[in-house]
């Protein structure tokens, strides 16, 4: 029986494309082993879209050429954005690689990995034509059983300056409102009561489908079809939130009161050379008419420093910005070029001094922020999602709560009581920290 090893990198987007490809092999015979040594084939999906990721990934390929180095029978593939991103030109940059797979060969894989083994591959680099899953393919869950993604668009229509997904990723793909909650219901019977809903832009969500078709409407019909607890929204573009969403959302307890919103900026100049379509005063407002609507809501955002043509000025409304709204959870980074995309030839340049510098600053101040936002959970008893054991000692469980999303976002401790993964239970906080809370099981 053919073996594989599989190492997957990036976002959760990229984790689903790993899930099917997992599907497909073993649906088609191939074992998945952990161990790298026992796989006939090494695979590796890889993240593409910034430069860090970019390196992440070959350190990671590198790592895996140098196990088909000490066993020369084996394959090493490699597949995803990286693919996508650079084509026929990591050939001759990664000569160790025996098949290169862009973004959109996932349901290929099983197909051109036997044509590997039995030495019929035509192309040493496939990129087909844009590809959309649906419900009907198979898909390996490897996130804990009891929490799930579902990815509603592939591709994205919005033209950052500085982003290259839609050159990766191609322009806006929806699936059909039928196909998601099929797939929803089938992740429901496997046990799963946390399902995270992602895209490029989720409030993009049916513009391609026609008027009729928009993130309310698939919502609804996600909340009529299953019965699956916890609904997490993740990545909404800030203009395209609608007060219908957000109705809806204050409206069923089962759409989490949680966004996640990337707001990247507040100065309006540089919003304006981001081409991002608002500006600060939208932004303010923005946040006004979430908490009006929805007051128990956690926001998360994430914010980029040293973009070209920042000033210390821009840096300035950014620090007051985050002040004045206290935001729960603030992601931060500085602005590195990526090759391609507009903002790559952008002038005034800021420095890697000053970039890091103005991260430094920033999470400093976010950090305070979050400690004294995390303390009105203190004596408060919340709906707590167990993760199982913590991470950090075998004597504490471990788990989320409707504000805190999974991998990103801190987490409680649970001192007392007793539970297991999957469990929501009811928790009494007795302690914040900068980002994660402590408590206790209250016994019903």
């Amino acid at each position: 029986m053919a073996t594989f090893h599989l190492v997957s990198l990036g976002c959760p987007k990229n984790l689903v494309d790993s899930e099917v490809m997992l599907g497909f092999l073993q649906q088609a015979g191939w074992q998945l082993t952990e161990e790298p040594e026992e796989a006939t084939v090494l695979l590796i999906n890889t993240c593409g879209f910034i430069q860090a990721a970019v390196e992440e990934a070959v350190d990671e390929i590198l790592e895996l050429a140098k196990v088909k180095e000490k066993y020369p029978t084996k394959y090493l593939v490699v597949t995803g954005c990286l693919v996508q991103r650079y084509g026929d030109s990591l050939v001759s940059e990664l000569p160790e690689v025996d098949l290169f797979l862009g973004t959109e060969g996932v349901k290929d894989i099983a197909g051109l990995l036997q044509a590997l083994l039995a030495g019929s591959l035509a192309e040493k680099v496939n990129c087909p034509d844009r590809f959309l899953m649906d419900s009907s393919m198979p898909r390996t869950i490897s996130t804990p059983i009891f929490r799930s993604f579902l990815k509603i668009t592939e591709g994205c229509n919005n033209r950052c300056s500085y982003c290259m997904i839609p050159s990766i990723r191609g322009n806006l793909r929806s699936r059909p409102v039928a196909d998601l909650c099929q797939e929803l219901m089938q992740l429901e019977k496997r046990g799963v009561k946390e399902i995270s809903l992602i895209a490029q832009d989720l409030t993009a969500y049916g513009r391609d489908l026609g008027a009729e078709v928009t993130l309310p409407v698939l919502l609804r019909q996600l909340l009529e079809h299953t019965d699956v607890p916890w609904i997490r929204l993740m990545y909404l573009y800030p203009s395209g939130v609608t007060d219908e969403l957000l109705t809806l959302m204050a409206q069923e307890p089962r759409i989490l009161p949680y966004v996640d919103i990337p707001f990247q900026h507040v100065s309006d100049s540089i919003l304006k050379r981001m081409n991002r379509h608002y500006g600060q005063r939208e932004l303010c407002r923005f946040v006004d008419r979430v908490r009006a609507i929805v007051p128990d809501i956690a926001l998360r955002t994430t914010m980029m420093v040293g973009f070209p043509g920042e000033t210390e000025e821009d840096l300035l409304e950014l620090q007051s910005f985050l002040q004045q709204y206290r935001i729960d959870h603030v992601g931060l980074f500085a602005y590195t070029n990526e090759q391609g995309a507009p903002s790559e030839s952008f002038p005034d340049q800021c420095s890697d001094a000053v970039k890091e510098e103005r991260l430094a600053r920033v999470m400093e101040l976010q950090a305070g922020i979050s400690r004294e936002i995390l303390q009105k959970y203190v004596g408060r008893v919340l709906a707590v999602l167990v993760e199982g054991l913590s991470r950090e000692t075998d004597l504490l469980l471990e788990g989320r709560t409707v504000y805190q999303a999974p991998e990103i976002d801190g987490c409680v401790y649970i001192t007392s009581g007793v539970a297991n993964p999957g469990d929501i239970v009811q928790v009494r906080i007795t302690e914040a920290q900068i980002y994660d809370l402590v408590g206790e099981i209250v016994e019903s």
